[in-house]
C-alpha cells in the first residue's frame, strides 16, 4: 500500500487530504477484491477526475498500474510468509544424512513416499460456505449497480450542458456539478470543508489573513462579527469556489432574488429540484417514443421502469406538497403560489429565493441575514424548520433570537481570523466572556512574573557573585512565550440629539380608514384605527408583510392622506423618518462628510464629523465612500443624515436591517434615552423587548394596541403555527 499510496501523491500532487485519505482507504480494504483496473476505476475514478484535469486514459492507466501494484503487494507479501514459516521449519544438521540408507531403515514407511522433493497436497475443494456467499452477493451487487444506474445517467446526460444554477435560478449561486457522489453519507467523509491558512483581502484592505475555516457536515454554524469585518465578502468567495472547496459539494448561496416571468411561484420552487426535473423530462420524451413508434418496445419499458424506481425513491410524487409547504411557511397563500413570479415585488422575490433553497437542499446552504426579508410569524417558522435542516448551513445574521435557536456552533470574526465555538450564541457569548477572563488573567500573570525576573536582573547585574543566576534569569525571560493583551471590541454607541419637548396631545387618529386608489378588489387594507402617541411613547408595529405597516407609518409622517378619518399632528411636530429603503436611496458616490454637507451646506467640517461621530462612524470611515462601507455602517450613516435635521418624533421602519448584534444593543438603548417620540416597526425580537413598551398589531383590516406585550403576540403566531 505504500508504493499505491505514493504513486497517487505523485500523480496528483494537489489532491485534498480528505480525498486522498478515502482513496487510500478504498484501495486498502478492498485490495483483494479488486479482479481488474476497470473495477478500481469504477471505485475512484469519479475522485480522480475531480483533483485533476486528467483524460478517461489517463485515469484508467493510473488505476491499471494501481491494481498491478495491489497484486504486487499481495503476491509479495504471501511470498514473505511462506519465507518466514520455511526459516521456521529448518534445521541445521550435526552430521551427513544418507537418504539411501535412510529409506532402507524406513521399509515400514516406503510405499507413503514417493519422493522427497515433491510436496503431496489433497487435491479435494475445500471452499469456505460464507467466503462464496459473501463474494457472489458482492458481484451481484456490482452487476445491479451497473445497470441500475443506466437510466438515471441517460436522464442527467439530457439535461443542456451549459445548465448552470443561474439559469436554474437569479437567487442561488451553485457550484457547477450535476451529480452527487453515490457514496455521500455513508463512508465519504469528503462533505466537511477545511479551508486552511487563506487570506481575503477587499481592494487594498485585508479582512482575513491566515484563517482557518471548518464546516463538519450537518452542522448549523452562525457567523457573527462586526459590520465590515468581511462576513458576507467571505460567503461569495465561498459560493463562486474561489476559496478551495471539494468540487462534489454543492454549494448554494441565496443572495439575489428571482427573476421574475410568467412561471408560477410553486412551479418556479418545483424547478430548483434539477434531478426530479430531469427525472420528468426524461419520463415524457421515453413516452413520446413509445406513441410515436406505435409498439410495445421492451427497451424502453425497462428504461421507463427504471426511470419510475427512481422517481419513487426521489418521493417526486409528495415534491408539489413540500413546496407548497415551505412557500406557506414562508408567508404564500394558497393563491400567491400560483401567481407567476413577476407579480410579486422585490422582498417577495428574496422570499421565493430562500423557498428555492430550503427545498433543493444543497449540501452547503450559505444565507446572509435571511430574517430582514421576513416578518415575525416567517421568522419563527424559519426557526423551526432551519433546527432539522439535514446538511451544512452557514448563515449571516444579526438576529440574537435567531441566533439563539438555529446554529449548533458559533463561527466569531475578529482581529483578521475566525475562532468557533460550540453552541448556540447564548452559551458562544458565556464561553468567549470566559476565555477572555483567563487570558487576561494568565498576561497579567506572566508580566507579573516578567516584573519580578527582570527586577532581579537590573539589581544584581553587576554583581560577580550572582553573575550565573542573572545569566539563567535572562535566558528564562528569553523563552517565555510572548501573550498579548487581550483586545477587547469598542463598545458601540450610538446617541439621538436632544430635542424641546411639546406639551400634549401630540399625534392622534381618529376613525382613520385607508385603500389605495390602484387595488384591484376597491378593499380597505385597514377601517376605523384610533390610536394616540406622545414623545414618551415608545411604539412597536407588527403584523405579517402586506397587512399595512409600512403604509400606516406612512399616513403617520403625511406621505399619504387617509381615505376617511382624521389625523391629528402638534404643531411643532418634526419627524425623522427612517425607510427600510433609506440606506439604498444614499449618494454611494461620496464619502459620509461629503454627503451631510451636500444635504445642510454651510457648517464646519468638525459639525458633520461630531453628527456622524455621534452614530459610531468616525475617523477613516467617515472619508470612506458610502459605496465601500458595509450595510451596517451605511445604516449608521443614514441615522445621522436623518437626525442632522433635529426631529423629535422618529419614525422607523425596520432600523436593524444590516445592523451587527452590538449596533442593534446599542440602539436599543439609545432609543430608549432620547427625548424624541418613538414608533418603529421591526421583527427584531431582542430589539421589540429592549425598547418597546406598546405594540400596535396590523391585521385582518385593523390596526389594534394589545395587551400583553410581544409575549402575547408571540403566543397568537404559534398557535396559528400549529394549526
Amino acid at each position: 500500500m505504500a508504493e499505491c499510496s505514493e504513486y497517487i501523491r505523485r500523480e496528483f500532487p494537489t489532491i485534498d487530504d480528505e480525498l486522498y485519505h478515502y482513496v487510500e482507504g478504498i484501495l486498502g480494504s478492498s485490495k483483494d477484491d479488486f479482479e481488474d483496473g476497470e473495477e478500481i476505476y469504477e471505485a475512484i475514478g469519479q475522485v480522480l477526475h475531480e483533483v485533476a484535469e486528467k483524460s478517461e486514459n489517463e485515469v484508467r492507466q493510473i488505476c491499471d498500474k494501481l491494481l498491478g501494484m495491489l497484486k504486487g503487494a499481495t503476491h509479495d507479501g504471501d511470498d514473505n510468509i511462506r519465507e518466514k514459516r520455511n526459516n521456521g521449519m529448518n534445521k541445521v544438521l550435526n552430521a551427513p544424512v544418507h537418504l539411501g540408507a535412510m529409506a532402507a531403515t524406513l521399509d515400514a514407511q516406503v510405499d507413503q513416499i514417493k519422493s522427497i522433493w515433491v510436496t503431496t497436497r489433497d487435491d479435494t475443494m475445500k471452499v469456505d460456505a460464507k467466503k462464496l456467499e459473501k463474494a457472489e452477493a458482492k458481484l451481484q451487487q456490482k452487476q445491479e449497480k451497473r445497470t441500475g444506474h443506466d437510466s438515471i445517467n441517460s436522464a442527467k446526460n439530457n439535461i443542456s450542458s451549459n445548465q448552470s444554477a443561474e439559469s436554474a435560478s437569479a437567487s442561488q449561486m451553485m457550484s457547477k456539478k450535476d451529480t452527487r457522489m453515490e457514496n455521500k453519507g455513508s463512508t465519504n467523509k469528503t462533505q466537511d470543508i477545511r479551508i486552511e491558512n487563506f487570506d481575503v483581502a477587499y481592494g487594498d484592505r485585508v479582512l482575513l489573513q491566515g484563517a482557518d475555516l471548518t464546516l463538519a457536515f450537518g452542522r448549523r454554524y452562525g457567523f457573527v462579527g462586526r459590520n465590515g469585518l468581511g462576513k458576507t465578502t467571505l460567503l461569495r468567495m465561498i459560493s463562486s469556489k474561489q476559496l478551495r472547496i471539494p468540487s462534489h459539494i454543492r454549494v448554494l448561496h441565496v443572495e439575489q432574488e428571482v427573476a421574475g416571468d410568467e412561471t408560477s411561484a410553486l412551479s418556479s420552487v418545483l424547478e430548483s429540484d434539477q434531478e426530479r426535473t430531469a427525472l420528468l423530462s426524461r419520463e415524457t420524451e421515453l413516452q413520446a417514443q413509445i406513441e410515436k413508434e406505435g409498439g410495445k418496445n421492451d427497451k424502453i419499458d425497462d428504461e421507463l421502469a427504471k426511470i419510475y424506481e427512481a422517481m419513487q425513491h426521489a418521493e417526486v410524487d409528495k415534491a408539489p406538497a413540500k413546496a407548497s409547504a415551505i412557500l406557506s411557511g414562508l408567508g404564500f397563500s394558497v393563491e400567491r403560489q400560483s401567481w407567476p413570479t413577476k407579480s410579486f415585488s422585490g422582498g417577495w422575490r428574496m422570499r421565493l429565493a430562500l423557498a428555492r433553497a430550503l427545498f433543493s437542499r444543497p449540501d452547503l446552504l450559505l444565507l446572509d441575514e435571511p430574517t430582514n426579508m421576513l416578518d415575525i410569524k416567517a421568522i419563527l417558522w424559519l426557526e423551526k424548520y432551519l433546527q432539522s435542516w439535514p446538511t451544512t448551513l452557514l448563515v449571516v445574521s444579526h438576529d440574537r433570537n435567531f441566533l439563539d435557536t438555529v446554529p449548533t456552533d458559533i463561527l466569531y470574526l475578529k482581529g483578521q481570523k475566525i475562532e468557533a465555538y460550540r453552541g448556540n450564541y447564548e452559551q458562544f457569548e458565556k464561553t468567549k466572556g470566559e476565555r477572555e477572563r483567563n487570558l487576561q488573567r494568565e498576561y497579567e500573570a506572566q508580566q507579573a512574573k516578567r516584573a519580578h525576573v527582570q527586577e532581579f536582573i537590573d539589581r544584581f547585574r553587576y554583581n560577580a557573585n550572582r553573575a550565573s543566576s542573572v545569566q539563567s534569569k535572562i535566558k528564562m525571560l528569553e523563552k517565555l512565550p510572548e501573550l498579548k493583551c487581550v483586545e477587547k471590541e469598542t463598545e458601540v454607541i450610538l446617541r439621538f440629539p436632544d430635542v424641546v419637548p411639546l406639551s400634549p396631545p401630540i399625534l392622534q387618529l381618529n376613525e382613520v380608514s385607508f385603500r389605495y386608489e390602484t387595488s384591484p378588489t376597491n378593499e380597505f387594507l385597514f377601517t376605523g384605527v384610533n390610536l394616540t402617541a406622545s414623545l414618551q411613547s415608545r411604539i412597536c408595529i407588527v403584523g405579517e408583510n402586506g397587512a399595512g405597516k409600512t403604509t400606516l407609518l406612512k399616513i403617520i409622517t403625511g406621505s399619504l392622506s387617509a381615505t376617511r378619518g382624521t389625523v391629528h399632528l402638534h404643531r411643532n411636530l418634526k419627524f425623522g423618518y427612517f425607510s427600510q429603503h433609506h440606506v439604498d436611496q444614499l449618494d454611494m458616490s461620496v464619502c459620509p462628510v461629503e454627503l451631510l454637507q451636500n444635504h445642510f451646506p454651510g457648517k464646519p467640517i468638525e459639525e458633520y464629523r461630531r453628527m456622524l461621530g455621534s452614530f459610531g462612524v468616525s475617523g477613516d470611515l467617515a472619508l470612506q465612500t458610502i459605496n465601500s462601507l458595509s450595510g451596517g455602517q451605511k445604516s449608521r450613516v443614514a441615522f445621522a443624515l436623518m437626525c442632522a435635521a433635529m426631529p423629535n418624533f422618529l419614525v422607523l421602519d425596520e432600523p436593524t436591517n444590516h445592523l451587527d448584534i452590538e449596533s442593534i444593543e446599542a440602539l436599543g438603548k439609545a432609543l430608549n434615552t432620547c427625548q424624541a417620540g418613538v414608533i418603529l416597526v421591526s421583527h427584531d425580537e431582542r430589539l421589540i423587548r429592549l425598547v418597546c413598551t406598546e405594540l400596535w398589531v396590523c391585521g385582518q383590516g385593523s390596526v389594534r394596541c394589545i395587551e400583553g406585550g410581544f409575549d402575547e403576540y408571540r403566543k397568537i403566531i404559534e398557535k396559528e403555527l400549529e394549526a
